[in-house]
């Protein structure tokens, strides 16, 4: 592998696994080469002995969550520099010649009228028909995606996903309909289209027809799909590393390209604050339930009835780990593209550092209010539980 990755330890070498309190889920969004920060996320997580029962993933998050569920444990970080490596658009000679900058804008210039080896390339159905040719909804984008369906195959095995060793969900929006659908491997066998459909941005890339139906990135709805956990059924205590790749809070920007770029970040960035106080709620509801069954004589909680409410009780308590990748001064609106050497190994590297910080405080220690449930914890916050205790 290449050694400009942070150098990897075996899994559980530096310290004895930690005891989490609960099953332990990651939550990945999507935001294409920011996605090689999850990579390190989990790099961190795989050398701590730290893996995931369940995979939530939306888009680039959708296909880092697919390679970590249809790889044994050992095989897992491997296949995921695979991919990375794949990816990598390689510095030409007259980039260092010419400095930084020079290289950053001949690289995404490359990548937008080339496309990626291994991932897309330019669609010629519409290039030589126009934008308003009649092609048919998966054939109606700026690239095709053919090879990256045999790079997703190489590094992704489908039988193990559906094997259900390691849960994974995939978010994805049907362009009918306009909603939301979360393909569970629970519920469902998990196919390679399943998880292309969950990348699926238009108008880049074409939708992937599944059952009938034409689906789209599932970013265009949730790009942080939390909710899922959230709304489980049954509900279980858990951890959840929910890996924010797009800053929620940035600075004021002062230019036109500025402001386009903190858009994206607003557009893309979780939406868990909002999810959170509801779900807070949701739990106080539960609890109550839960206590009021307890407080009924034993005749009355055995009755068909009272069990049937008491389904509605819930005693469960979810620690949020956010990893929140900060906003570098030098990022721009066209990072969803930097797919160069230097830009995968510097977010692989960072989404590593902020992981291995965030796992020395051991935030899942914290006690939980039982009537509220729910714990959030931020990478970025050094002493408070929560960002959001800021706003209270």
């Amino acid at each position: 592998m290449n050694d400009i990755y942070v150098e990897h330890k075996p899994a559980g070498a530096v310290k004895e696994p930690p005891k989490l309190p609960g099953q332990v889920v990651l939550v990945f969004q999507g935001g294409g080469a920011l996605g090689a920060y999850q990579g390190g996320v989990y790099q961190a997580l795989h050398e701590a002995g730290i893996e995931p029962n369940w995979v939530v993933g939306t888009s680039i998050g959708a296909i880092n969550g697919a390679i970590i569920a249809g790889n044994e444990i050992g095989s897992r970080l491997d296949r995921l520099r695979e991919f990375w490596d794949r990816l990598e658009r390689k510095p030409q000679w007259h980039e260092t010649l010419f400095g930084e900058q020079a290289a950053a804008t001949s690289a995404y210039m490359a990548t937008l009228i080339q496309g990626i080896s291994g991932y897309y390339a330019p669609n010629h159905a519409i290039t030589f028909g126009g934008l308003n040719a009649s092609v048919g909804i998966e054939q109606a984008a700026f690239y095709t995606i053919k090879d990256f369906r045999k790079t997703v195959s190489s590094v992704v095995d489908f039988e193990r996903i559906n094997s259900k060793q390691l849960r994974l969900t995939v978010g994805a929006v049907n362009v009918r309909t306009g909603k939301m659908h979360y393909f569970d491997s629970r519920n469902l066998p998990i196919t390679l289209d399943h998880v292309l459909a969950s990348g699926a941005l238009p108008p880049g890339f074409p939708a992937i027809r599944i059952d009938g139906d034409p689906y789209w990135d599932g970013g265009l709805y949730s790009n942080t799909p939390i909710e899922v956990v959230f709304d489980d059924n049954p509900r279980l205590d858990s951890v959840v590393f929910s890996v924010q790749i797009f800053p929620i809070a940035g600075p004021e920007p002062d230019s036109v390209l500025q402001v386009m770029s903190r858009q994206i970040d607003i557009q893309y960035a979780s939406r868990a604050d909002s999810h959170i106080p509801r779900q807070e709620h949701i739990h106080q509801l539960r609890h109550m339930v839960r206590e009021l069954v307890r407080m009924l004589p034993e005749e009355q909680r055995n009755t068909p009835e009272v069990k049937e409410m008491a389904g509605y009780g819930c005693g469960t308590f979810m620690h949020i780990v956010r990893i929140n990748a900060a906003s570098a001064g030098n990022e721009d609106m066209l990072r969803e593209i930097d797919f160069t050497t230097s830009g995968i190994h510097r977010r692989w590297k960072a989404g590593y550092e902020d992981t291995l910080r965030t796992l020395e405080r051991r935030p899942w220690e914290a006690s939980i209010d039982p009537m509220v449930g729910v714990a959030v914890h931020d990478s970025d916050a050094p002493d408070l539980p929560s960002s959001l205790e800021k706003a209270r």
